[in-house]
């Protein structure tokens, strides 16, 4: 009886003891992470909430002795004006069309790439390199290579087929920019599906097509939702980055002919118009917006790995 009730008695101050160890041990593991944390705050918070408490001012650079405080002004503007309203239709409709169009073409050679066949990591450098350009080199290339109508290429191909010549930017000025878009993400979206094909159960696929399914029956029935997750990730992902496009609008058609999306008047608002507080408050709807789609896009990376910690 003795030695079981002086046991436990023993155990607790041993566990007493190792408490403060394991606090500084845990504080000595971070500690290398603190300048990281610090820099981020002040590279990105810092401007964030300068930019937060400028928005509720109404605050001209030309005048700078004529601000004042207006509350919720600014965001009552840039929901109701004219202008800024096209502006966030424009950047809603260019983000869809780009993100639906670089999802199915990825889709495409994704599973042009799950196949087998000579050359196969050569076709995948090239595919995956429109995604390595600069976006303003992208833009150029696009711009004066391809859609120039005296000396593009497009052009030269029509000529040579004895087509039309039009003037791509000026008649198609939305699409012009969303065929850049689509081009430069598209790789993007072909290495994300790509790894979840790559992820399939090929045991269960060869099972299907042993009992007699079709490729096509495979793909709906099998392929296609194990890679719903994955075609999630990519479209939240890209929306993130399309919501806040600047490069491709400014480079292509300089916000003209109704292609000025919600960065783009940004930009006109701040160093056009010198409205700091009107671009202020333009600028914090767009950092909303990208953290609403960035948590869904957590979520949807923290369930893959679930799925992927469960089926390991």
């Amino acid at each position: 009886m003795t030695a079981t009730t002086t046991a436990p008695l023993a155990a607790t101050p041993t566990r007493t003891a190792r408490q403060p160890s394991d606090r500084l041990r845990a504080w000595a593991t971070r500690a290398p992470l603190l300048p990281a944390l610090v820099f981020m705050i002040v590279v990105t918070q810092l401007p964030f909430v300068a930019t937060l408490v400028i928005s509720f001012f109404d605050w001209n650079a030309l005048y700078p002795k004529a601000r004042h405080f207006t509350g919720v002004d600014n965001y009552h503007e840039v929901l109701t004006d004219a202008d800024l309203r096209h502006s966030v239709w424009t950047t809603i409709l260019l983000t869809v069309a780009v993100v639906l169009a670089s999802l199915v073409l990825g889709l495409l050679l994704a599973l042009l790439l799950d196949r087998k066949f000579r050359g196969r990591g050569f076709v995948r450098t090239l595919l995956i390199a429109p995604f390595l350009v600069v976006p303003v080199a992208a833009a150029l290339l696009w711009k004066h290579v391809l859609y120039n109508p005296e000396y593009g290429l497009l052009n030269g191909l029509l000529h040579y087929v004895g087509g039309p010549q039009p003037d791509w930017i000026s008649n198609t000025p939305l699409l012009a920019v969303e065929a850049s878009l689509v081009w430069q993400w598209t790789p993007f979206m072909m290495l994300i599906l790509l790894a979840g094909l790559q992820s399939r159960d090929h045991q269960q696929i060869e099972a299907a097509k042993v009992d007699g399914a079709s490729d096509w029956q495979v793909f709906r029935y099998l392929t296609l939702p194990h890679l719903r997750r994955y075609l999630e990730l990519g479209a939240l992902l890209g929306s993130i980055y399309i919501v806040q496009n600047f490069d491709a609008v400014f480079t292509i058609t300089s916000g003209g002919l109704g292609t000025a999306n919600l960065p783009y008047t940004v930009y006109q608002s701040f160093y056009q118009a010198h409205e700091n507080g009107l671009a202020s408050a333009a600028g914090v709807l767009v950092v909303i917006g990208s953290i609403i789609i960035a948590t869904f896009a957590l979520r949807v990376v923290s369930s893959l790995f679930r799925e992927e910690a469960s089926r390991a």
